[in-house]
């Protein structure tokens, strides 16, 4: 695209050092540094991908030097899920009966209707998530999530039964354009770690056209106004569509920087960096595959005795990676962080997970 590229990041683990023009060992919430040196930049637009938290300094530098982004208020509502949660309510559109926590639950916990989710307001890959089936567990999920929270506010939610998914999206000026339907699934209760990720989604074309438009509905309550949008929702067995929540950013587990562009043709990176530089174009959605992405998620932990890796076997599998080794220890997946393999697919069909990746497993104390 013939852009020059200014990167900021913590150091360690950071991936685009080697790529970028520039790069400034700089955490990305030290927001008024970097502003100071994006007024020397004097750059032509700004982004992050996956970032809830990349956000904030995302939207406040872009609005600091006139650049195309998301406003303040926006950038407020779409970090915080309790004030996502009121402005759903404000807008009309369904979600989970919620209340938040900041010192002490002070809500009457016994008009809820158990279970409940237990999470912080302000995280997101798991972290702090927690299932509750009854009033006198909720204290120790509160202080757990509690302990994830940077802004230490916990949101209680009623649990939804039904199928999960996202829709992905990217705007411009105001104008929403659907890129791609999401099925996911989880680890289930008590954690929900998604395990894996799936476009397009089951659902048939005339139940997808509500969901996007129900998704337009919640970004417009919102006030998303340009860049990559992951809305998800629940698709209850009565039909009712509730939204759970919406990051104005791609979503992550490679949703937005691979299965979109997979799926559908549609370079969604090329876009994101497009609004940002003000000059747009409409998406093309130019293919019809089948893509996704399976985590591995042992169903016992202890020592990792063997890992059999069959990814080279399958045409299908465009990208793989293990990042634990034979003789590690394994432990209870309870956030995103804690998977340890993956491996990304293109097909004309979904693809089934058939034991590509395993680990053989031997069970030891204090395991669990």
């Amino acid at each position: 695209m013939g852009i020059e590229t200014h990167v900021f990041a913590w150091e360690e683990g950071a991936v685009a050092k080697d790529t970028a023009d520039f790069f400034y060992p700089v955490s990305i919430i030290e927001k008024e540094i970097i502003l100071e040196k994006a007024k020397e930049i004097k750059p032509d637009g700004i982004i992050s991908i996956a970032s809830d938290l990349a956000m904030l300094t995302v939207n406040y530098i872009a609005d600091k030097l006139g650049l195309a982004g998301n406003s303040p208020e926006c950038t407020e509502i779409t970090t915080n899920k309790y004030k996502m949660r009121r402005a759903f309510l404000k807008a009309g559109i369904l979600c989970p009966k919620f209340c938040s926590v900041k010192k002490e639950i002070e809500a009457d916990l016994t008009k809820f209707k158990f279970p409940v989710i237990v999470k912080p307001t302000d995280r997101s890959g798991s972290r702090g998530v927690t299932k509750v089936d009854c009033i006198r567990d909720i204290q120790e999920a509160v202080d757990n999530a509690m302990s994830y929270s940077l802004a230490k506010e916990v949101i209680i939610e009623e649990y939804i039964v039904g199928d999960e998914l996202s829709i992905e999206t990217i705007s411009f000026k105001g104008n929403h354009y659907f890129l791609a339907s999401t099925d996911k699934e989880t680890s289930g209760a008590p954690h929900f770690v998604e395990t894996a990720h799936h476009q397009p989604s089951i659902f048939n074309k005339t139940k997808r056209k509500l969901l996007e438009d129900t998704t337009v509905r919640t970004l417009d309550a919102l006030s998303i106004k340009n860049g990559a949008s992951h809305t998800e929702l629940k698709i209850t067995p009565e039909g009712e569509i509730y939204i759970i929540e919406t990051g104005a950013r791609m979503g992550g587990d490679f949703i937005g920087s691979h299965l979109v562009e997979l799926s559908s043709g549609y370079d969604f990176l090329k876009g994101v960096i497009e609004v940002s530089l003000g000059r747009f174009s409409n998406p093309v959605l130019s293919e019809n595959d089948y893509s996704g992405v399976y985590y591995i998620v042992p169903d016992k932990c202890g020592k990792i005795s063997k890992i059999i890796n069959n990814c080279s076997k399958y045409g299908e599998i465009v990208k793989s990676e293990v990042n634990i080794s034979e003789n590690e220890t394994i432990d209870t997946v309870k956030q995103s962080n804690d998977r340890k393999a993956y491996y990304i697919y293109q097909s004309n069909k979904k693809f089934k997970n058939s034991k590509v990746i395993e680990f053989i497993v031997s069970e030891h104390e204090n395991t669990f």
